[in-house]
């Protein structure tokens, strides 16, 4: 098995190691392949998940752009603090400060949504994420109408100011 182009270095290497060690123990048996690229799946998407959760989280820019079509007022911001309470507050906290009582148990920190860099979010981008979501966050574009989705942004503006 040549290397695999999608993959690191590292992960070449590693892969290596595990064909080797794949044919070794399986020498008498007709599946050192098959073990081998079921054991390189894994690592690579394992390796992919982990190396992807310390990059900038960005939304593309067509997202980005986006404009929140729900004014402010004070139904947005009830409606939207409701769903943050609902949704939201168990990892992101009461405040927005990322600690909620389930953070601790994500093993990463949450976003501080209180923090006044959100501000420098746009609105587009802020609904992207809260779309797609991304692990362990879930994503909310079919669990949330996009009403609700921009009513949480307005509200997460406002935790922003305090």
């Amino acid at each position: 098995m040549s290397e695999v182009p999608y993959a690191s270095r590292s992960q070449n290497a590693i892969l290596a190691a595990v064909r080797r060690s794949v044919t070794v123990f399986c020498s008498d048996v007709k599946l050192p392949g098959i073990l081998t690229a079921l054991l390189a799946s894994a690592l690579i998407t394992f390796s992919a998940e982990h190396a992807g959760s310390t990059e900038k989280w960005t939304a593309p820019a067509a997202e980005a752009r986006k404009k929140n079509p729900v004014a402010v007022s004070e139904s947005s911001l009830a409606a939207g603090q409701k769903i943050y309470v609902k949704r939201c507050l168990a990892c992101h906290g009461k405040t927005g400060n990322g600690d909620g009582p389930d953070a601790a148990d994500l093993g990463i920190d949450p976003a501080k949504l209180s923090d006044p860099a959100i501000r420098v979010e746009a609105d587009g981008e802020l609904f992207w994420k809260i779309t797609v979501g991304k692990k362990p966050m879930p994503n909310y574009g079919t669990r949330l109408s996009p009403a609700d989705r921009w009513n949480v942004i307005n509200y997460l503006r406002s935790l922003a100011k305090k």
